[in-house]
């Protein structure tokens, strides 16, 4: 039986967990996030839940269901809108339970729950606290926000947090961002709660850095710290918000220089895409983290669906790591499935990876952009699903469809199921601009799902004097992308396509 394979989003099509902490316990990997409700009005409104999958397995992804809801914490405030659950990291205490790290909006705290299992019920334990008993973000310190917990190979255990945009007062609560930077206090092991000093900060420059090596990339949300050898790997969301950064150091207290950017959720920063106006998918925050599974480097991230920023999905992407750099990573369909998707089968339009329409992309807010001359990534029916029912809608005149990367070395035809009411052509390249190597005749009548198909025509390349090809065709289309441009009149859903 064939393995089933790797797609992005990881999760299911109808689960919205962003702001990924991967970690490995046990064979498994774990991931701890945020829980946006698809269609949600703002950020993170549902309770936490947990996914795991084996580390030789990774399309394999488990739902071990709600592992703590916002109702245990006793500061949880009543009005649940603008105050919901956020970036969670974990961490092993030396007891050998596992303490889930968190950020409630309304609270101006640090939280921390605790469970015997790595996906168990987690129980509140308490706030992060001085020795005095205050818990931090109640004295005069900047804003707390999104914690990352880290336990180094000696044991000692930091916290990072912060926050560096000035013009969210709603979430600020009167607090003042951290202009400096992200903030590191150390905390006690033994009580996994009690700060033995900080908070200090680590040389990841905010806001303000128009002069450093952080100019352009500042810190401004999304702490989380990993050591790779023997160097610490600080991973952030920069101002640009958009893309994920790294710094780099020799201690977890700093100091930090910039290394570059991981992934950006709308590929700005990879080659031909410069310009945030070019983006290949429309954008938002990102947050998210590194991790290594099996010799490989793994970022995680997250994407945006539904035309607003509140509808977060984990991707994952392999990321090249070598001589202690990390290179930016290319959104893809195939993130973690070790290698490019096999050449025949039905995949669901929703593993997209590059997404626009005739008017481009945009940067998304919490209200829903007018979606006339815009594909875009939406489910029906409620926030949870039974059916993998998320696809692609308002394919239309101009809007084009990339998935990346597929072994077309076999591959002879093409086929894709809509439904709407659309006509004209859809062309399928193997480069965004490309020549068409299929083009399919899209008579589209309504409601009701339809299926067209057509032959997947790839040239066999030069040939020597005796009419051999010079190049394999494996070599040539062993990992080759998928490139849908519709032009014609009308819109229609893309609900999947099928390759033979």
């Amino acid at each position: 039986m064939e393995k089933k394979q790797a797609l992005n989003p990881y999760m299911k099509s109808w689960e919205y967990v962003p702001d990924g902490e991967p970690h490995v316990v046990d064979g498994r990997v774990y991931v701890y996030g945020s829980h946006d409700l698809f269609n949600g009005l703002n950020f993170c409104l549902g309770d936490y839940v947990c996914w795991s999958a084996p580390v030789d397995d990774l399309g394999n992804w488990k739902y071990h269901g709600v592992i703590f809801r916002r109702d245990q914490d006793p500061a949880a405030p009543k009005f649940k809108l603008t105050n919901g659950l956020a970036a969670p990291d974990m961490a092993v205490g030396p007891d050998g339970k596992y303490y889930l790290y968190y950020f409630m909006g309304g609270t101006k705290m640090i939280s921390v729950a605790v469970s015997d299992t790595p996906a168990g019920k987690y129980r509140f334990l308490g706030y992060v606290k001085y020795p005095d008993g205050t818990p931090i973000g109640k004295k005069q310190e900047p804003f707390q926000f999104d914690p990352g917990i880290f336990k180094d190979d000696d044991g000692r255990l930091y916290l990072y947090t912060g926050f560096a945009l000035t013009g969210n007062p709603i979430l600020l609560g009167g607090q003042q961002p951290t202009h400096k930077g992200p903030m590191c206090f150390e905390i006690d092991p033994e009580d996994m709660l009690t700060v033995k000093s900080g908070p200090d900060y680590i040389g990841v420059e905010g806001d303000n850095s128009e002069s450093s090596s952080y100019k352009g990339h500042p810190f401004l949300e999304a702490s989380s710290m990993r050591k790779f050898g023997d160097s610490y790997y600080f991973i952030y969301s920069s101002k640009n918000s958009h893309e994920l950064c790294y710094a780099l150091g020799k201690s977890p207290r700093g100091p930090f220089s910039y290394g570059g950017v991981l992934v950006s959720d709308g590929d700005i920063g990879m080659p031909g895409v410069t310009d945030p106006a070019h983006a290949r998918m429309d954008t938002g925050n990102t947050h998210g983290s590194l991790i290594e599974i099996r010799g490989k480097y793994y970022v995680f991230y997250h994407r945006h669906s539904n035309r607003k920023q509140s509808s977060r999905q984990g991707c994952a992407e392999e990321i090249r790591f070598e001589d202690g750099k990390f290179y930016q990573a290319e959104m893809t369909s195939c993130g973690l499935n070790g290698g490019p998707l096999r050449g025949r089968g039905t995949y669901p339009s929703y593993c997209v990876c590059n997404l626009y329409g005739s008017k481009g992309t945009r940067f998304l807010s919490m209200i829903k952009y007018p979606k006339a001359g815009c594909p875009y990534l939406t489910q029906d029916g409620g926030d949870r699903e039974e059916g993998e029912d998320q696809y692609i809608a308002n394919m239309c005149d101009g809007a084009l469809a990339g998935f990346k990367y597929f072994d077309l070395s076999q591959t002879k035809k093409i086929s894709v199921t809509v439904r709407g009411k659309a006509e004209g052509e859809l062309s399928i390249s193997l480069t965004e601009k490309g020549e068409a190597a299929a083009l399919i005749r899209i008579a589209s009548r309504g409601r009701q799902e339809q299926t067209f198909s057509a032959d997947l025509a790839l040239p066999s390349g030069e040939k020597d004097a005796s009419g051999k090809p010079l190049i394999s065709r494996a070599d040539l289309y062993g990992k080759s992308a998928l490139f849908f441009r519709f032009k014609g009149t009308g819109s229609f859903d893309f609900l999947s396509f099928t390759l033979r």
